[in-house]
């Protein structure tokens, strides 16, 4: 246990490691490496056709925000399932907040092969996720089903119209394909080769020195689990 901790930490003072937030969104973080597979980061490339998507109701104003949002942040095309363009064992962190619930089961395993391939050994992995016992205990003081169903985003409503068919090409499904709670995501983490799974509540982290991570990132719904490459 010891060595993985002195890993870490040497490669901490080298310096020579990077930290990587994967599906960043609208949270990039100051110094790091913040990648999204968003269509948005691609748009983002061509200067005028998101005023000409807007124009014709291809995307919403939201979105288009994000694409400007996009242009003035360092904020790069990846897909962790595809592959991010990193190097073996050549980040000390990486962090994922409110992307894992969006994954199946089989890109879960993808996603957590990849995170192994870029860290480095005693490397952390940070997820943040949905809480699914804090949704379960709203419901059981509120007896509210619409409201639970709601916040566990199992459907969204269907595109009829052809813009609205493009439009959610272009965008992607925010379906969530799973949900966790403390217990089962420190097992996902252990049974693909991570360990050590702690448990942090909102502010609380391992990271050595985390700079401007937002330890806080929607702290009213999130469970935070940290764990590291064995």
């Amino acid at each position: 246990m010891m060595k993985t901790q002195v890993n870490l930490e040497n490669n901490d003072k080298i310096g020579n490691m990077i930290r990587v937030n994967v599906g960043c969104g609208q949270t990039p973080t100051n110094g790091w490496k913040n990648f999204d597979n968003s269509y948005s980061v691609r748009l983002a490339k061509i200067p005028f056709l998101p005023g000409l998507l807007l124009k014709t109701g291809l995307i919403l104003q939201d979105q288009y925000d994000y694409i400007r949002f996009v242009m003035n942040h360092s904020i790069e095309y990846g897909d962790i399932i595809r592959g991010l363009p990193l190097a073996d064992s050549s980040a000390e962190v990486v962090y994922s907040s409110h992307v894992l619930e969006h994954l199946d089961q089989t890109e879960v395993g993808l996603y957590l092969k990849e995170a192994r391939r870029i860290l480095c050994n005693g490397g952390i992995l940070r997820l943040v996720v949905p809480d699914l016992a804090m949704i379960i205990n709203k419901y059981n003081m509120n007896h509210d089903a619409d409201a639970f169903v709601t916040e566990l985003y199992l459907s969204q409503p269907r595109p009829r119209k052809f813009a609205q068919r493009l439009r959610a090409v272009i965008v992607g499904s925010r379906i969530h394909q799973w949900a966790y709670d403390d217990t089962s995501l420190s097992l996902l983490l252990q049974k693909n080769g991570f360990i050590e799974p702690q448990v942090y509540q909102p502010g609380g982290t391992g990271i050595p020195d985390p700079g401007d991570l937002d330890l806080y990132e929607r702290a009213d719904v999130s469970l935070y689990v940290e764990a590291k490459k064995g």
